[in-house]
């Protein structure tokens, strides 16, 4: 007991931390549902790094495996010359480790020892921090906490592409202590980028289009390392000599600060494909390195690695504090040939890929400030009387905004913070999928509200533009139906999503193709309620942003419109897939789509109206004078007020059934669907007149968790999608109904808590926390699990929805 108090005292830790034992693994992880999908196996940990400037990552058995260095693509593969490693001396005993569990499996770097077994420490995760302390090996008191400067609504320390890493070591013992911490890495410069220029595009299993990605791993002729020694720091600078910068050019820094009465040692050029002994006998002998400084180049099939190290002697109850960084600066992401972009970080270090040393060096000045200005960001909601799952979950599931193949662009005068996207998942490799985002943009609408409106700015731009490319959709591939061909963009159609890594994210849109989304009838709806939303829960003072969407709402609602095939006001599904859902058919009116089209022209009435009522000497009111191509505002409103006067009543009188509201209005189903009311939910986020009456919401409400969460399983896994009252399948084979779908359920958690079911809502939210948190799935939250223990789709943006709960229960009630 007196150890786990000295431990804490010395190591404060979060209560609510994601934790596990140091390289335990799991008897019974998640798989993936569909062979084709990204399955990389459990050992994610805590990603690193700022917002689109590429991150890494470290497991909780200590290994560093997950590299987006490259803008939109995934590696994972552990490089164990990328390793800290601790020796100890006390009188006349010694010993070193490499703090990984487990050694290389090509038997590399024999000579080095490996951290022993399981369970001597833990790891602990609430992002943007992570931990280890490690337990029963040394003799001293050692953590060590790893960070980025992710804070809330800054646009600037954000973005860094750097990771900090602070240890703490103590001596609880009645005699000196002499510790050695080591940081080694590879030089993998040129590494991360595509082998096959010109990627192919092909149909996957599942109907998805894929293309190639090939990372030039072991690339590494003409890499060379040198060392960089100043009064206050000691960096060693990884780096390639460039002819020009494409998306693998730059450079690596590993830097520590230099402290009074602590050695410094440096080797500039092992070979990290051989036994490691010219590093690890000396430091495994006394903690010290040869300081070997030597700048030659790799040669063709040579690896080329650094390490630095710094001893020190701790006395009978000193502790002492140890920083180390690791910085990167590739500053270009390159996607079709040719289109590349500078990162949001080069407005701020230059964009010539030599600033690495330099972002080391400043996140050793300022992490200190940084570690304050995140505690003071998160102590107010872990101070708040909820569960501590739920606090748990709220912050690592932000991890997808730096792990999601996130990108950032450098400011220029049209976009002064950049551009921003996060793809919706690795295995549909397209950015910012907007019917995902409705549920899943929270979290970045309330932590940076100005990269949420540079994202919804994005798809209004893009509402206009057509692109007559054709291509087969890929549903119709997976049922051995021959595909129709489909234009890639119709304009006035709300895209689907903003592209993807292979062509040119922001301009080329909608690649997806395993539907036609032009002809989804909720896009265009999600697009006009994310543009109020982001007004109205931002203060309701942007006009701009409403004036800049303002052509773009009119535009897509009457195209939407066009769908309404028998002039009821509300446009009809046409019995394909053709909605988030799109591996369920739905005919005729429906509660999903038909909701979302009765809010969102609420939505687009409130927005019309906000803008009529503009005060005079403000100069957006120049703007709407002058604006003579535009709609005319009270005669679009009045538009709009007759299409939601002749649908509210169809709505009702089609779909409610005294219990529920019916899957749609012409296909006989009978099922419950979870999400049928996300149309009320947004309608009263919003301040907006109800889509249905109260009671009618309370009881559908009170059906769905009945009959799709409680009736499924006992409630252990979340809601399922759909099932019938009495929680049976309509159909067992079905896909979509019989998922849980993470984000579907904290937006349902939200609903259950605006609607004062708040037992109801946190029981939901466990329960899916539980499943992604207890079975290997912690940071590729995917977007659905079954019940026999399988997923789809991880890395997924929908789960951020997380945050739609907490906005309800604290900002929004």
């Amino acid at each position: 007991m007196e150890n786990q108090q000295q431990q804490q005292h010395h190591f404060p830790i979060p209560p609510h931390t994601w934790n596990r034992p140091i390289g335990l693994g799991w008897d019974n992880p998640y798989t993936v549902r569909m062979a084709s999908n990204l399955d990389d196996g459990p050992w994610h940990g805590m990603p690193l790094g700022g917002f689109g400037a590429g991150c890494i990552g470290r497991a909780s058995r200590g290994d560093f495996n997950l590299w987006h260095i490259d803008g939109g693509e995934h590696t994972f593969k552990s490089i164990p010359a990328c390793q800290f490693s601790v020796f100890e001396q006390q009188a006349a005993t010694s010993q070193a480790f490499a703090l990984c569990t487990e050694p290389p499996v090509d038997n590399t770097l024999a000579a080095w020892q490996w951290y022993p077994g399981q369970e001597n420490g833990v790891y602990h995760a609430l992002y943007p921090q992570s931990w280890f302390v490690y337990e029963n090996v040394f003799q001293a008191q050692l953590s060590c906490v790893q960070f980025s400067p992710i804070l809330p609504e800054n646009y600037q320390e954000t973005s860094y592409p750097v990771a900090i890493f602070v240890w703490t070591a103590h001596n609880p013992t009645n005699q000196p202590l002499t510790l050695s911490i080591m940081l080694s890495w590879q030089n993998t410069v040129g590494w991360f980028q595509n082998a096959i220029k010109n990627p192919e595009i092909r149909m996957r299993d599942d109907g998805s289009p894929v293309y190639e990605y090939e990372p030039c791993l072991g690339n590494s002729a003409g890499n060379f390392n040198r060392l960089i020694v100043e009064d206050n720091y000691c960096a060693c600078l990884l780096e390639r000599s460039a002819s020009d910068l494409h998306d693998g050019s730059g450079q690596w820094a590993i830097a520590t600060t230099q402290q009074p009465r602590v050695e410094l040692f440096y080797h500039t050029r092992w070979n990290p494909n051989g036994d490691g002994a010219e590093i690890w006998h000396s430091f495994a002998n006394n903690g010290s390195l040869p300081n070997t400084e030597n700048t030659t180049p790799a040669g063709e099939q040579e690896q080329i690695a650094a390490a630095i190290a710094l001893r020190f002697t701790l006395q009978p109850g000193e502790t002492r504090e140890i920083p180390f960084a690791i910085a990167w600066d590739f500053p270009v992401t390159e996607f079709a040939s040719g289109v590349k972009y500078f990162r949001r970080y080069t407005d701020f270090f230059g964009r010539g890929g030599d600033s690495a040393v330099a972002i080391a060096q400043t996140a050793l000045q300022n992490y200190q400030t940084w570690q304050q200005q995140i505690q003071a960001w998160q102590q107010p909601i872990l101070d708040r009387d909820v569960p501590s799952h739920f606090k748990m979950a709220l912050f690592n599931e932000l991890y997808d905004l730096t792990s999601g193949g996130t990108l950032w662009s450098a400011a220029d005068e049209r976009d002064p913070i950049g551009q921003f996207a996060v793809l919706e998942c690795f295995d549909y490799r397209w950015y910012e999928s907007l019917d995902v985002r409705l549920y899943g943009s929270f979290a970045l609408l309330m932590l940076w509200s100005k990269l949420e409106k540079s994202v919804i700015r994005a798809f209004a731009r893009a509402i206009g533009q057509r692109d007559d490319r054709t291509r087969v959709i890929g549903y119709y591939y997976t049922q051995g139906l021959e595909s129709p061909t489909a234009l890639r963009k119709v304009a006035g159609a709300t895209p689907h999503d903003l592209g993807a890594p292979n062509e040119h994210p922001w301009e080329a849109t909608n690649y997806t193709s395993y539907q036609d989304c032009n002809l989804w009838k909720d896009l265009s709806c999600d697009f006009v309620l994310q543009v109020y939303r982001d007004f109205v829960l931002t203060g309701a003072t942007d006009w701009e942003l409403l004036w800049d969407c303002w052509s773009a709402v009119v535009q897509t609602l009457t195209y939407l419109k066009t769908f309404d095939l028998d002039e009821d006001g509300i446009p009809e599904n046409s019995g394909a897939p053709d909605q988030t859902f799109d591996d369920w058919r739905l005919q005729g009116v429906s509660a999903y789509c038909g909701g979302l089209w009765l809010a969102a022209l609420e939505a687009a009435i409130a927005i019309g109206k906000t803008l009529l009522s503009y005060p005079d000497d403000h100069p957006v009111s120049q703007i709407l004078t002058s604006a003579l191509d535009y709609p005319p505002i009270p005669e679009t409103i009045d538009i709009f007020q007759s299409w939601l006067e002749r649908s509210r009543p169809i709505y009702q009188e089609k779909l409610w059934n005294g219990q529920y509201y019916r899957l749609d209005s012409n296909s006989g189903s009978d099922v419950v669907m979870a999400d049928q009311l996300c149309g009320q939910f947004y309608a009263r986020l919003l301040g907006l007149p109800d889509i249905v009456p109260h009671e009618c919401a309370a009881q559908a409400l009170n059906t769905v968790y009945d009959a799709c969460f409680l009736k499924f399983h006992d409630g252990q896994f979340g809601a399922a999608n759909g099932l019938k009252t009495d929680g049976s399948p309509e159909n067992p084979n079905a896909t979509h109904p019989l998922e849980v779908w993470t984000g579907i359920n904290f937006g349902l958690a939200a609903f259950l808590m605006q609607m004062g079911m708040k037992s109801e809502a946190w029981r939901m939210t466990q329960a899916v926390v539980q499943q992604v948190y207890d079975n290997g799935l912690q940071f590729r939250t995917p977007e659905a699990i079954t019940a026999k223990g399988t997923f789809r789709a991880c890395h997924y943006l929908r789960p951020m929805a997380i945050w739609a709960v907490y906005g309800v229960l604290s900002r929004w009630a």
